[in-house]
């Protein structure tokens, strides 16, 4: 293990995240609401703390090996979660202790969308600006953008990148370098931002608003600007364009590139895992909407179709947006879209969850085995779309899975043993765990009044849910340590 390589990696990513204290400093200077000090110092602090652990071992530039790149990953979200809370810490407004800052720092980068704040709109530009940059940097990933800088400074990213990229084929690259790779995701990425806030600022959101949904939107995260999300504006023509763009981030990044690349929309259909996205969209907007008609939830049949949508797509997305309070709605729609976000995104993309080619190929194995019982002799391939699937990455899909619901269980009984009740504790695991945000019982609304030791819990799930178990998993493993 290259521990003295880690380090200085680490410094330097520390050192670079600083920078993303300026723009919210430059927001409250420009808004005037006497909130740039903590981001000034924050900025200072964290130049600081990268420069001391980098300059002493700044001459070691050792290859990386795939365990170095799994503990570099976990050791990114851990440390820059934390310094990312610096701000919270030290903010007037909201005042906020330590494990309430930290969960809102990890919710914002890992995408969680989860919030610990009330009366959010009462709260300074510049705070508001951070949350929102916080989901943006998360989206993609920190690491998939260091893996575009790091070359740059002397520093391969191919370990980093099949750490970080979820996803049973996350080994195919869309370009021979991996740098490359990384830049491409980002300008798609970027683009689809500027599309977003573009769209909602001409649909009647203010500038400022526009850009901050615009970064959580495109991050499949959650946080708003408003406690009442997007229902603050209670606009049908919002909702739609945020169902669109939640839509389109939550399908795989690479294969928005081959459409790119082929100028070919006809590439997304010949995607197996696009197409069963699609289909558990579909359903679930019809479910919802069907359910919400027949018991009269709504006046109008195109009003619960409004929010039926809006609900499905931000639900089973993991982006946890809200135009009415869900949790409200016959119990059989909340707890249906809850399993829903276990599904997720599609692999590849900003959303959280399983994702959806895990669960297409955990489903095409039980057909299998199915047909194995009634011809035990014949053979059954598995394939996506026109491509046989290798025995290893099934096997694999089944130990994430087994690993997926070990670690549920575990998160779950600990938030029992804090004092949690039943429901909140299934609904914050599961909210956490996929990233998704909103729950249901005490943390319906928000996190803010569970015990500080069940927010712990939970940032330990939100992680666990970002970098998809395994690979955090795998540093407790003996064999992860020997030489």
């Amino acid at each position: 293990m290259q521990y003295r390589s880690i380090i200085r990696i680490l410094g330097m990513l520390i050192a670079i995240f600083s920078i993303t204290m300026v723009p919210p400093a430059l927001v409250a200077y420009w808004y005037k609401d006497g909130a740039g000090v903590p981001f000034i110092l924050s900025f200072l602090l964290c130049l600081a703390i990268g420069f001391v652990i980098w300059y002493p071992n700044r001459q070691y530039r050792d290859e990386l090996k795939v365990r170095d790149g799994f503990l570099i990953v976990v050791l990114f979200w851990t440390v820059l979660g934390a310094v990312g809370g610096i701000p919270f810490v030290l903010a007037e407004h909201p005042n906020m202790g330590l494990a309430s800052a930290m969960f809102e720092a990890f919710s914002g980068l890992t995408t969680t969308g989860a919030t610990v704040l009330t009366g959010i709109e009462l709260l300074p530009k510049a705070i508001l600006y951070y949350r929102q940059q916080l989901q943006w940097l998360g989206g993609m990933g920190i690491i998939v953008l260091a893996v575009a800088i790091l070359p740059l400074l002397g520093v391969g990213g191919m370990q980093l990148y099949r750490a970080e990229t979820p996803g049973p084929v996350k080994d195919n690259k869309m370009t021979p370098r991996i740098a490359d790779t990384a830049k491409h995701l980002w300008y798609i990425y970027l683009a689809i931002t500027v599309a977003c806030a573009l769209a909602f600022y001409l649909a009647g959101m203010s500038f400022f608003d526009a850009i901050c949904h615009a970064f959580s939107t495109v991050a499949i995260g959650g946080f708003s600007t408003y406690d009442a999300s997007i229902g603050h504006f209670d606009s049908a023509t919002i909702n739609a364009i945020c169902v669109l763009f939640l839509l389109i981030s939550a399908v795989n990044f690479p294969l928005h590139f081959a459409v790119i690349r082929g100028k070919s929309v006809s590439t997304y259909f010949r995607d197996p895992e696009f197409k069963t996205f699609l289909g558990i969209q579909a359903a679930l907007v019809l479910i919802c909407f069907l359910v919400l008609l027949h018991t009269s939830v709504y006046e109008s049949g195109l009003t619960a179709l409004n929010h039926a949508a809006f609900q499905a797509v931000s639900i089973s997305t993991t982006a946890g947006f809200a135009t009415d309070g869900f949790s409200a709605w016959p119990l059989f729609l909340p707890i249906l879209l809850i399993f829903s976000s276990f599904i997720g995104g599609c692999a590849g993309s900003t959303g959280g969850g399983m994702k959806v080619v895990r669960v297409l190929l955990l489903f095409k194995q039980g057909a299998r085995e199915l047909n194995r019982l009634v011809h035990p002799r014949a053979i059954y391939a598995i394939k996506l779309g026109r491509r046989p699937v290798e025995d290893r990455i099934v096997q694999a899909v089944w130990g994430f899975f087994a690993a997926y619901a070990l670690v549920f269980v575990v998160i779950m009984l600990a938030l029992i043993f804090t004092g949690l009740d039943n429901i909140t504790a299934f609904s914050a695991t599961a909210a956490c765990l996929n990233n998704l945000g909103p729950g249901l019982g005490e943390v319906a609304a928000h996190f803010g009044n569970i015990p500080d030791a069940s927010k712990w819990i939970l940032i330990i799930a939100m992680v666990f849910g970002r970098l998809e178990i395994f690979t955090l998993l795998v540093l407790f493993t003996p064999a992860f340590w020997k030489d």
